[in-house]
């Protein structure tokens, strides 16, 4: 893979050798930051679990405290009282038998959907659309729940969710180059906070093999995982 000059200059920075502290981690990845627009800040956890079995699965959602910098479009797929609910905390789009069939239809102008349980039937035919982009509704996510309400409070205030891939690791922005550090550090802490707790009881041995920050365009900084003590 052919990376640019800027890409280049940045890595030459990086001791690639070394487990950064976070906080110093997250200067240089906002000092490396050199891109015309405000990018993300990403963290990559690679866990030692295997996610072929049901048992060692790591999957859930966290409200970063200082948001993800993004305009988050919500979706909710709901009738009577929680249809209401989810449009006076802001929802962007509210429906129910229309909506599923815009979607099947290929409206996809959303970055959340949300869900009351009633409604998983109808919403369950919509697993090919939405699971490939990562956007189908899950309890464990908090996106299929009565309280329609606080789900898009939460989705509007930074909730994200986090999943393992084939590879057993976990990606998620945890914000942008432009909060600064202190920011920075408290949402990558409490997605760490989180994926510890969330640890198996079959996992066994290291949990976190090994943890590193980029942003959009730069190259990873590894970190300093043993505060989290798993």
């Amino acid at each position: 893979m052919k990376h640019g000059k800027k890409y280049i200059e940045a890595a030459k920075q990086i001791d690639t050798t070394k487990s950064y502290e976070m906080n110093e981690a997250l200067d240089l990845c906002c000092k490396l930051s050199t891109a015309k627009f405000d990018e993300t800040v990403e963290l990559h956890v690679r866990l030692g679990v295997d996610g072929r079995h049901a048992d060692q699965q790591v999957r859930g959602a966290v409200v970063l405290p200082n948001g993800t910098g993004k305009t988050v479009r919500v979706c909710a797929i709901a009738k009577g009282a929680a249809a209401d609910a989810a449009a006076a905390a802001g929802a962007d789009i509210v429906g129910d038998d229309e909506l599923i069939a815009r979607i099947q239809g290929g409206f996809m102008e959303f970055d959340v959907v949300v869900v009351t349980p009633d409604m998983m039937g109808k919403v369950g035919r919509l697993g090919k659309i939405l699971g490939p982009r990562g956007l189908m509704p899950s309890p464990k996510a908090g996106t299929v729940t009565p309280d329609l309400g606080k789900a898009v409070t939460e989705a509007k205030a930074g909730k994200i969710e986090y999943r393992l891939d084939k590879q057993n690791i976990i990606h998620v922005p945890v914000g942008k180059a432009s909060f600064g550090t202190e920011k920075l550090s408290e949402n990558v802490n409490a997605v760490m906070e989180a994926i510890a707790k969330a640890k198996p009881a079959a996992a066994k041995g290291q949990y976190f093999k090994s943890a590193s920050l980029a942003t959009t365009m730069g190259p990873g900084l590894r970190i300093n995982t043993l505060k989290y003590g798993v």
